[in-house]
């Protein structure tokens, strides 16, 4: 059920903080948050109620922090946040150069703005004293489909539950769009302090390394924290492997989690492992790694996804299923699961609950999501070469079927995995159709033949039977897979899951790859899932 469809940032705002707060004096925000107030109005002592890092967002009663942006500083927009009802200031100095002599409303200066926003808002909304138990996920692929997870098994104990992350935000069924993976530090802690009031007991959270890397999870300390795997993604931000890898790796200090569970079935796992700073249990799919301390074994198809047994290294056993296909969703099941037991339900609880509520089948909107079955037709959002890789490896085609993808890479992102991720197609599918994902500002036509270009080498040198094909717009590229189906063929659309748009030059166009599917799967005469 979703609460309100809000028209502007400034109404969404809204709901991501408590319908109503004590309120904390200035002076007091102050000295916890280790500000020097400053100007005319030293003797001004307002109550702040909220927090808002953006001027455009600002509600009344807020302390609005002027931060130094990447092209313009913050403390420029006062004027608009005090129109919109702040009624008090923290910047740094940089920021006292734009204040004019008349501002009508008192200011504190800190050293760094950001890194202060989170201890800021912990202490106006409260969540350093009241917060829902937080399982937060991170990694490169999986987090999502985990959060899902963890959120379904704790609904089937019985607990009210709250979640964050990149599809939606949701309280006790109440559910608002997200603005990023994880909300900005201000926003964070409004909301967690919002579902505090509304008596969430747990949250399940994805932790990306943007949020790490920006402060957004600042001040927040996670129950139990999961790790799923790291692949090249996101190195426009960080640069090198080991660099994302770091930031990572901040989640597994005991400032930031109580527990750990961490997937050890790649190189940086086992590192995480080894040095995480908090109490950590270990999970593998890969008899190679003997000695993780819990096991996926007796493993078998069950349905689209397979059914399996968790089994500790001291005898005890879970038994599991998931409906959805792929082993990376064994894998996001397992640490879900694994991830409620750490957080201290015991095991034949943990049990019931899995027998009884399927938990680890929870549909995720755009996370291989299947939209026909004859031809197999899924749409997924794998967005670089090794979700890309698993996705189409967990599609299975009927007898003498064939593999079908579509899919593109994004503009201004990551170039160097544009060729990689056409090779991985063409080494994974039979039919290879490139075509634009989200181009932003860039020529997607470049794109695209970057992308073609890797697919192209290996046609070339490995397997000259793949069909590739360069094909614009991603609608009719979907219409053209689904022509070439029969129905023993597998059809993936990938990249871009639960979205409902791309940018093109700035511009929003409609398009929503699991409603093109189904579409052309009606037009060429094959059955949809209702």
């Amino acid at each position: 059920m979703v609460a309100q469809n809000p028209d502007t940032p400034r109404e969404l705002e809204r709901y991501l903080r408590p319908e109503n707060t004590a309120g904390l004096g200035f002076d007091q925000l102050c000295g916890t948050a280790g500000a020097v107030r400053t100007g005319a109005l030293l003797n001004a002592a307002p109550q702040i109620l909220g927090v808002s890092l953006n001027p455009q967002i600002v509600q009344p009663g807020d302390v609005f922090l002027g931060i130094s942006g990447a092209k313009r500083h913050g403390a420029e927009f006062v004027e608009t946040a005090v129109a919109n009802g702040a009624v008090a200031m923290i910047t740094d100095t940089a920021g006292l150069e734009f204040l004019g002599d008349g501002l009508s409303i008192p200011v504190a200066v800190v050293a760094d703005v950001r890194k202060s926003a989170a201890a800021i808002a912990q202490n106006v909304y409260g969540t350093d004293q009241r917060s829902p138990k937080l399982f937060g996920v991170t990694g490169t692929n999986g987090k999502t489909t985990t959060t899902y997870m963890i959120r379904a098994i704790l609904d089937a104990l019985g607990e009210e539950t709250g979640l964050i992350g990149t599809i939606e935000m949701s309280a006790r069924g109440q559910i608002i769009p997200s603005v990023l993976t994880t909300p900005e530090s201000t926003q964070l802690h409004g909301v967690l302090a919002r579902m505090a009031q509304q008596d969430v007991s747990s949250v399940a959270m994805e932790v990306s390394s943007h949020s790490l890397s920006y402060g957004r999870v600042d001040s927040l300390r996670f129950a139990v924290s999961g790790y799923t795997n790291l692949t090249q993604d996101h190195l426009d931000l960080h640069g090198t492997m080991d660099e994302y890898f770091e930031t990572k790796a901040q989640l597994f200090t005991a400032e930031r989690s109580e527990r750990a569970v961490v997937m050890v079935d790649d190189q940086y796992g086992q590192r995480l492992a080894e040095r995480a700073l908090v109490p950590t249990e270990t999970l593998s799919l890969d008899e190679a790694h003997p000695s993780a301390y819990w096991r996926v074994t007796e493993l078998a198809h069950s349905g689209l996804g397979h059914s399996f047994t968790l089994r500790h290294r001291d005898g005890r056993e879970l038994r599991a299923r998931t409906l959805l296909p792929g082993m990376f969703n064994v894998a996001n099941g397992a640490l879900a699961a694994v991830m409620v037991l750490a957080s201290g339900v015991e095991l034949d609880t943990l049990q019931r609950a899995l027998n009884a509520g399927d938990p680890l089948s929870v549909a995720v909107p755009g996370r291989m999501q299947v939209v026909g079955e004859s031809p197999v037709a899924v749409v997924d959002f794998a967005h670089n070469s090794d979700a890309l890789a698993k996705a189409l490896d967990s599609i299975r085609p009927g007898e003498q079927g064939r593999r079908i993808v579509v899919f593109g890479a994004t503009g201004e992102r990551d170039k160097t995995k544009r060729p990689d991720m056409g090779a991985v197609a063409a080494r994974h599918a039979d039919i290879v159709i490139v075509t634009d994902d989200d181009p932003h500002g860039e020529d997607p036509a470049p794109i695209r033949e970057q992308v073609a270009s890797g697919a192209q080498q290996v046609l070339d040198t490995e397997r000259p039977g793949v069909q590739v094909h360069n094909i614009a717009p991603r609608a009719k590229a979907v219409e053209f897979a689904v022509s070439l189906a029969h129905a023993n063929d597998a059809i993936l659309v990938a990249g871009r899951g639960h979205e409902v748009s791309q940018d093109v030059a700035g511009i929003d166009v409609e398009l929503d790859d699991r409603v093109e599917l189904a579409k052309a799967l009606n037009l060429h005469g094959f059955v949809t899932n209702s």
